[in-house]
């Protein structure tokens, strides 16, 4: 495991950059390794990848965006912004801070004040009020573009045919309005990635639904029937190797700016785990779906399925059922569309060490 890590933070140090573009990563399993059995985090290519973020800007969307933006060759398009975590202005404000923080001047789109069918679902953050621990962290220097974000993607993937890849970090409410408005432009998308669905595993915010789902699940809906590529990292991804502890956060703060601003993002988070699930380590989905996107060699291996996402209200409300390609159901059930992937392997050893190893640079 040691070998690996080194591997990988070898490797990222000839990716980081200081400036707002981010790595090249694969889905697949391929190797690419500094010795034969060690992976790395790698750009594929020289060409730049081009990403739109969609974000409702929580704790760990801010790792995940911190992630994109120092890493190399990956030119982020704009961050689109929508409720989830924290009302949408709080949300946008989080994203301008997050990115300036990290060097990034990509530009902030407002999206989604409410969700898909407009019905409020009733959530509360657990990063805290604001969404960032509640430590007075948020006072960006910027402001939001007056474009909106269902615009913004609608316009950027139909200036950039077959090039953009849409990483969704929050409920992807911004996304299913522009497949409703242009669903055309929204089939040139590249590749969808979803931090989203409970895997196949449990749930958070119910025993059977994911919160980004659970906070818009008609909104889910859309993506999932709409036979885009779409690679979701569920919760089940995020493993006891990839969890942070207070003394974990305490020692990263000590790297420096960055390090602390999202130490300090996660005091809400680790308040939480303690008193209402007794538990001292807290979980960074986002940062790992961004691993899973960016980092060459972390996600190693994706399972096709096709997502039935249930929408009726009742205590099933958010669950997405996958039916693997290729299982031998009982039933006999067999459906057209297998275009919905899921993350089923992980180098999740190396995402502590290479994530605090990217927080000082």
């Amino acid at each position: 495991m040691k070998k690996r890590i080194i591997a990988l933070l070898i490797a990222a140090l000839a990716v980081v950059s200081a400036g707002c573009t981010a790595g090249e990563k694969s889905s697949g399993s391929e190797t690419s390794s500094a010795s034969e059995s060690s992976r790395k985090i790698s750009p594929k290519s020289k060409e730049k990848r081009k990403i739109i973020i969609d974000t409702d800007t929580a704790g760990d969307d801010a790792v995940a965006m911190i992630i994109a933006a120092k890493t190399e060759n990956v030119e982020i398009l704009g961050v689109t912004v929508s409720e989830g975590n924290v009302g949408i202005e709080q949300a946008v404000k989080n994203a301008l801070m997050t990115l300036e923080v990290a060097g990034c001047d990509a530009p902030v789109y407002r999206g989604a004040s409410k969700s898909y069918t407009g019905k409020k679902r009733e959530t509360f953050s657990v990063y805290g009020k604001d969404g960032r621990g509640d430590n007075d962290l948020i006072h960006p220097t910027r402001t939001a573009e007056d474009k909106g974000a269902v615009d913004f993607i609608i316009e950027t993937v139909n200036a950039n045919p077959g090039e953009v890849e849409i990483i969704a970090l929050g409920p992807v409410t911004n996304i299913a309005l522009a497949m409703d408005k242009n669903p055309g432009a929204m089939k040139r998308v590249k590749k969808y990635w979803s931090m989203g669905t409970c895997g196949f595993g449990a749930g958070n915010a119910s025993p059977v639904s994911e919160f980004n789902v659970y906070h818009d699940a008609e909104a889910y809906k859309v993506l999932a029937d709409s036979g885009v590529p779409v690679t979701a990292v569920g919760l089940d991804a995020v493993t006891d190797k990839t969890t942070f502890s207070k003394e974990d956060f305490d020692k990263a703060a000590k790297n420096g700016k960055l390090s602390d601003f999202v130490s300090k993002s996660f005091a809400g988070l680790l308040k939480f785990y303690a008193e209402k699930r007794g538990l001292s380590e807290v979980d960074i989905p986002d940062g790992v779906a961004m691993a899973c996107a960016l980092w060459d060699g972390y996600l190693l291996e994706t399972k096709a399925c096709h997502a039935s996402v249930i929408t009726e209200e009742n205590e099933a409300y958010g669950q997405v059922i996958l039916y693997q390609k290729g299982f031998g159901y009982d039933s006999g059930i067999k459906f057209d569309d297998y275009s919905f992937s899921v993350a089923s392997k992980t180098a999740d050893e190396t995402f502590k060490e290479t994530l605090i190893w990217l927080l000082k640079q």
